[in-house]
Protein backbone atom coordinates (compact mmCIF):
# COMPACT_ATOMS: atom_id res chain seq x y z
CA UNK A 1 0.00 0.00 0.00
CA UNK A 2 1.63 2.89 -1.14
CA UNK A 3 1.61 6.57 0.95
CA UNK A 4 -1.81 7.98 -0.89
CA UNK A 5 -3.63 5.20 -0.68
CA UNK A 6 -2.67 4.73 3.05
CA UNK A 7 -3.92 8.39 3.32
CA UNK A 8 -7.13 7.99 1.55
CA UNK A 9 -8.26 5.13 3.52
CA UNK A 10 -7.59 6.76 6.62
CA UNK A 11 -9.85 9.05 5.55
CA UNK A 12 -12.49 6.92 4.47
CA UNK A 13 -12.79 5.02 6.89
CA UNK A 14 -13.28 7.35 9.76
CA UNK A 15 -15.95 8.75 7.73
CA UNK A 16 -17.49 5.66 7.82
CA UNK A 17 -17.00 4.55 11.29
CA UNK A 18 -17.27 7.81 13.55
CA UNK A 19 -21.12 7.98 14.10
CA UNK A 20 -21.09 4.99 15.48
CA UNK A 21 -18.65 6.16 18.45
CA UNK A 22 -20.06 9.77 18.16
CA UNK A 23 -23.58 8.90 19.02
CA UNK A 24 -22.70 8.01 22.89
CA UNK A 25 -22.26 11.79 23.04
CA UNK A 26 -25.46 12.64 21.75
CA UNK A 27 -27.56 9.43 23.53
CA UNK A 28 -29.97 9.54 26.69
CA UNK A 29 -28.86 6.41 27.49
CA UNK A 30 -25.67 8.45 28.57
CA UNK A 31 -27.25 11.00 30.40
CA UNK A 32 -29.05 8.59 32.72
CA UNK A 33 -26.48 6.38 33.41
CA UNK A 34 -24.19 9.24 34.29
CA UNK A 35 -26.84 10.61 36.23
CA UNK A 36 -26.93 7.30 38.38
CA UNK A 37 -23.61 6.98 38.43
CA UNK A 38 -23.23 10.65 40.43
CA UNK A 39 -22.48 13.16 38.10
CA UNK A 40 -24.24 15.91 36.97
CA UNK A 41 -26.72 16.08 34.18
CA UNK A 42 -25.34 17.42 31.49
CA UNK A 43 -21.73 18.18 30.01
CA UNK A 44 -20.17 16.87 33.13
CA UNK A 45 -20.49 13.12 31.81
CA UNK A 46 -18.59 13.94 28.65
CA UNK A 47 -15.93 15.30 30.32
CA UNK A 48 -15.46 12.97 32.98
CA UNK A 49 -15.89 9.72 30.81
CA UNK A 50 -13.88 10.30 27.58
CA UNK A 51 -11.07 11.43 29.97
CA UNK A 52 -11.37 8.89 32.97
CA UNK A 53 -8.64 6.45 31.14
CA UNK A 54 -6.05 8.93 32.10
CA UNK A 55 -7.30 8.81 35.68
CA UNK A 56 -8.44 11.14 38.04
CA UNK A 57 -6.53 14.37 36.06
CA UNK A 58 -6.78 18.25 36.39
CA UNK A 59 -8.95 20.40 34.32
CA UNK A 60 -5.43 21.44 32.57
CA UNK A 61 -5.02 18.13 30.87
CA UNK A 62 -8.90 17.71 29.68
CA UNK A 63 -8.72 21.05 27.83
CA UNK A 64 -4.85 20.23 26.61
CA UNK A 65 -6.13 16.59 25.10
CA UNK A 66 -9.94 17.35 24.10
CA UNK A 67 -8.10 20.71 22.40
CA UNK A 68 -11.12 23.29 21.24
CA UNK A 69 -13.32 23.44 24.23
CA UNK A 70 -13.28 26.45 26.09
CA UNK A 71 -11.13 25.37 29.22
CA UNK A 72 -13.45 27.53 31.48
CA UNK A 73 -16.19 24.93 30.71
CA UNK A 74 -14.10 22.27 31.32
CA UNK A 75 -13.42 23.56 34.77
CA UNK A 76 -16.67 23.86 35.80
CA UNK A 77 -17.10 20.11 35.82
CA UNK A 78 -13.53 18.53 35.88
CA UNK A 79 -12.02 18.31 38.80
CA UNK A 80 -15.34 18.17 40.59
CA UNK A 81 -16.73 15.09 38.78
CA UNK A 82 -13.78 12.93 40.46
CA UNK A 83 -15.45 13.66 43.60
CA UNK A 84 -18.87 12.48 42.74
CA UNK A 85 -17.56 9.14 40.81
CA UNK A 86 -14.85 7.08 40.58
CA UNK A 87 -13.08 6.81 37.04
CA UNK A 88 -13.59 3.42 36.95
CA UNK A 89 -17.36 3.03 38.05
CA UNK A 90 -17.98 6.63 34.97
CA UNK A 91 -15.93 4.15 32.72
CA UNK A 92 -18.72 0.88 33.53
CA UNK A 93 -21.64 3.73 32.82
CA UNK A 94 -20.12 4.83 29.48
CA UNK A 95 -19.73 1.05 28.23
CA UNK A 96 -23.53 0.35 29.81
CA UNK A 97 -24.53 3.66 27.47
CA UNK A 98 -22.74 2.67 24.62
CA UNK A 99 -24.61 -0.68 24.79
CA UNK A 100 -27.89 0.47 25.49
CA UNK A 101 -27.59 3.25 22.81
CA UNK A 102 -26.61 0.90 20.22
CA UNK A 103 -28.83 -1.48 20.72
CA UNK A 104 -31.73 0.90 20.53
CA UNK A 105 -30.20 2.19 17.46
CA UNK A 106 -29.50 -0.80 15.40
CA UNK A 107 -32.58 -2.81 16.59
CA UNK A 108 -32.14 -6.14 15.31
CA UNK A 109 -29.32 -5.48 13.29
CA UNK A 110 -27.33 -5.28 16.98
CA UNK A 111 -26.40 -9.18 16.51
CA UNK A 112 -26.12 -8.64 13.17
CA UNK A 113 -23.19 -11.09 11.29
CA UNK A 114 -22.60 -7.84 9.87
CA UNK A 115 -21.48 -6.18 13.10
CA UNK A 116 -19.56 -9.03 14.68
CA UNK A 117 -17.57 -9.01 11.76
CA UNK A 118 -16.88 -5.37 11.47
CA UNK A 119 -15.87 -5.81 15.35
CA UNK A 120 -13.49 -8.21 13.95
CA UNK A 121 -11.76 -6.24 11.37
CA UNK A 122 -12.37 -2.76 13.53
CA UNK A 123 -10.31 -4.47 16.35
CA UNK A 124 -7.19 -5.98 13.68
CA UNK A 125 -6.94 -2.30 12.46
CA UNK A 126 -6.48 -1.29 16.46
CA UNK A 127 -3.22 -3.22 16.18
CA UNK A 128 -1.85 -0.93 14.45
CA UNK A 129 -2.14 2.05 16.69
CA UNK A 130 1.24 2.73 18.52
CA UNK A 131 0.80 5.15 22.00
CA UNK A 132 3.53 7.27 21.42
CA UNK A 133 2.35 10.55 21.89
CA UNK A 134 -0.95 9.93 21.89
CA UNK A 135 -2.54 10.23 24.85
CA UNK A 136 -5.98 10.00 24.77
CA UNK A 137 -5.83 6.90 22.94
CA UNK A 138 -2.88 5.51 25.12
CA UNK A 139 -5.46 5.57 28.21
CA UNK A 140 -8.38 4.20 26.10
CA UNK A 141 -6.10 1.15 25.03
CA UNK A 142 -5.20 0.22 28.56
CA UNK A 143 -8.81 -0.61 29.05
CA UNK A 144 -10.30 -4.25 28.91
CA UNK A 145 -12.09 -5.77 25.45
CA UNK A 146 -15.69 -5.64 25.70
CA UNK A 147 -17.05 -9.30 24.96
CA UNK A 148 -19.89 -8.81 22.98
CA UNK A 149 -19.43 -8.10 19.40
CA UNK A 150 -21.36 -4.33 19.69
CA UNK A 151 -19.74 -3.35 22.58
CA UNK A 152 -16.21 -4.30 21.07
CA UNK A 153 -17.00 -2.93 17.58
CA UNK A 154 -17.88 0.43 19.38
CA UNK A 155 -14.69 0.49 21.87
CA UNK A 156 -12.74 -0.18 18.73
CA UNK A 157 -14.02 2.28 16.92
CA UNK A 158 -13.15 4.62 19.90
CA UNK A 159 -9.72 3.65 20.08
CA UNK A 160 -8.97 4.55 16.30
CA UNK A 161 -11.09 7.61 16.78
CA UNK A 162 -8.88 8.45 19.71
CA UNK A 163 -5.65 7.86 17.74
CA UNK A 164 -6.46 10.05 14.99
CA UNK A 165 -7.55 12.64 17.13
CA UNK A 166 -4.41 12.59 19.08
CA UNK A 167 -2.65 13.29 15.60
CA UNK A 168 -4.84 15.76 14.41
CA UNK A 169 -3.90 17.73 17.62
CA UNK A 170 -0.71 17.20 16.90
CA UNK A 171 -1.32 18.31 13.07
CA UNK A 172 -2.87 21.65 14.77
CA UNK A 173 0.04 22.44 17.25
CA UNK A 174 2.77 22.28 14.24
CA UNK A 175 0.63 24.47 11.96
CA UNK A 176 0.34 27.35 14.74
CA UNK A 177 -3.66 26.67 15.55
CA UNK A 178 -4.89 27.17 18.94
CA UNK A 179 -8.42 24.91 20.25
CA UNK A 180 -10.92 28.23 19.45
CA UNK A 181 -8.82 29.34 16.18
CA UNK A 182 -8.94 25.45 14.98
CA UNK A 183 -12.40 25.06 16.10
CA UNK A 184 -13.44 28.21 14.11
CA UNK A 185 -11.72 27.15 10.85
CA UNK A 186 -13.21 24.04 10.79
CA UNK A 187 -16.58 25.52 10.78
CA UNK A 188 -15.52 27.67 8.12
CA UNK A 189 -15.08 24.15 6.01
CA UNK A 190 -18.82 23.29 6.20
CA UNK A 191 -17.74 19.71 7.05
CA UNK A 192 -18.40 20.46 11.16
CA UNK A 193 -20.96 21.60 13.49
CA UNK A 194 -22.59 24.76 12.89
CA UNK A 195 -21.40 27.99 14.46
CA UNK A 196 -23.93 28.07 17.08
CA UNK A 197 -23.72 24.82 17.81
CA UNK A 198 -19.97 25.08 18.12
CA UNK A 199 -20.23 27.61 20.34
CA UNK A 200 -22.28 26.19 22.65
CA UNK A 201 -21.11 22.35 22.75
CA UNK A 202 -17.39 23.87 22.76
CA UNK A 203 -18.56 26.34 25.54
CA UNK A 204 -16.89 29.78 23.80
CA UNK A 205 -18.91 33.01 24.25
CA UNK A 206 -19.88 35.22 20.95
CA UNK A 207 -17.17 37.71 22.79
CA UNK A 208 -14.64 35.21 22.69
CA UNK A 209 -15.05 33.75 18.89
CA UNK A 210 -15.88 37.63 17.55
CA UNK A 211 -12.53 38.30 18.50
CA UNK A 212 -10.70 35.25 17.76
CA UNK A 213 -12.56 35.53 14.66
CA UNK A 214 -11.10 39.07 14.28
CA UNK A 215 -7.84 37.81 14.66
CA UNK A 216 -7.58 34.55 11.81
CA UNK A 217 -8.62 37.63 9.66
CA UNK A 218 -5.74 39.83 10.49
CA UNK A 219 -4.09 36.77 9.58
CA UNK A 220 -5.14 36.46 6.30
CA UNK A 221 -7.17 33.34 6.70
CA UNK A 222 -10.55 34.53 6.72
CA UNK A 223 -12.30 36.72 4.71
CA UNK A 224 -14.78 39.47 6.09
CA UNK A 225 -17.69 37.38 5.77
CA UNK A 226 -16.14 34.80 7.80
CA UNK A 227 -15.18 32.49 4.74
CA UNK A 228 -11.86 30.72 4.18
CA UNK A 229 -9.42 32.90 2.20
CA UNK A 230 -7.48 31.05 -0.73
CA UNK A 231 -4.73 31.00 2.42
CA UNK A 232 -6.70 29.28 4.96
CA UNK A 233 -8.12 26.38 2.41
CA UNK A 234 -4.62 25.45 1.96
CA UNK A 235 -3.81 25.15 5.67
CA UNK A 236 -6.87 23.22 6.42
CA UNK A 237 -6.26 21.35 3.67
CA UNK A 238 -2.42 20.96 5.21
CA UNK A 239 -3.65 20.10 8.48
CA UNK A 240 -5.97 17.19 7.13
CA UNK A 241 -3.57 15.88 4.94
CA UNK A 242 -0.93 15.57 7.92
CA UNK A 243 -3.89 14.30 10.29
CA UNK A 244 -4.32 11.39 7.37
CA UNK A 245 -0.82 11.00 7.13
CA UNK A 246 -0.20 10.63 10.78
CA UNK A 247 -3.47 7.99 10.98
CA UNK A 248 -2.59 5.38 8.23
CA UNK A 249 -1.01 2.95 10.81
CA UNK A 250 -4.36 1.20 11.48
CA UNK A 251 -4.98 0.38 7.94
CA UNK A 252 -1.71 -0.75 6.49
CA UNK A 253 -1.98 -3.09 9.43
CA UNK A 254 -5.33 -3.69 8.41
CA UNK A 255 -4.46 -3.99 4.22
CA UNK A 256 -6.96 -2.28 1.32
CA UNK A 257 -9.10 -5.15 0.60
CA UNK A 258 -10.27 -5.59 4.58
CA UNK A 259 -10.22 -1.48 5.02
CA UNK A 260 -12.78 -1.12 2.03
CA UNK A 261 -14.66 -4.02 3.39
CA UNK A 262 -14.82 -2.36 7.02
CA UNK A 263 -15.69 1.26 5.84
CA UNK A 264 -18.84 -0.42 3.96
CA UNK A 265 -20.00 -2.13 6.82
CA UNK A 266 -19.64 0.88 8.90
CA UNK A 267 -20.84 3.13 6.52
CA UNK A 268 -24.06 1.02 6.34
CA UNK A 269 -24.35 0.87 10.11
CA UNK A 270 -23.56 4.39 10.41
CA UNK A 271 -26.18 5.57 8.05
CA UNK A 272 -29.19 3.23 10.39
CA UNK A 273 -27.85 4.73 13.57
CA UNK A 274 -27.97 8.43 11.66
CA UNK A 275 -31.50 7.61 10.49
CA UNK A 276 -32.53 6.18 13.66
CA UNK A 277 -31.70 10.30 15.04
CA UNK A 278 -28.43 9.37 17.33
CA UNK A 279 -27.91 12.65 16.65
CA UNK A 280 -29.84 16.09 17.13
CA UNK A 281 -30.83 18.05 13.92
CA UNK A 282 -29.21 21.06 12.72
CA UNK A 283 -26.14 19.90 14.54
CA UNK A 284 -23.89 19.44 11.32
CA UNK A 285 -23.41 21.21 8.50
CA UNK A 286 -23.21 18.10 6.36
CA UNK A 287 -25.02 14.55 6.62
CA UNK A 288 -23.02 12.39 9.03
CA UNK A 289 -23.73 9.60 6.39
Amino acid sequence: MDHEEARTLAYRCHRSLDSLHAMVYFAPEADERFSAAGLQPGQMGYFASRSAPMGAVEPGVVAATFYNFNPELVARHIPRAWTLASPEKILAARFDAADAALRRLLGDAVSSPEVAEAATLAREATGGCTPEGRPLYAGHAELDWPSEPHLALWHAVSLLREFRGDGHVAALVANGLGGLAALITHVATGKGFRPKAAKTIRGWSDEQWDAATAGLREKGLLDAGGALTDQGSELRRRIEDQTNAAATGPWRKLGPEKAVRLADLGRALSRQVVEAGAFPAGLFAQPRA
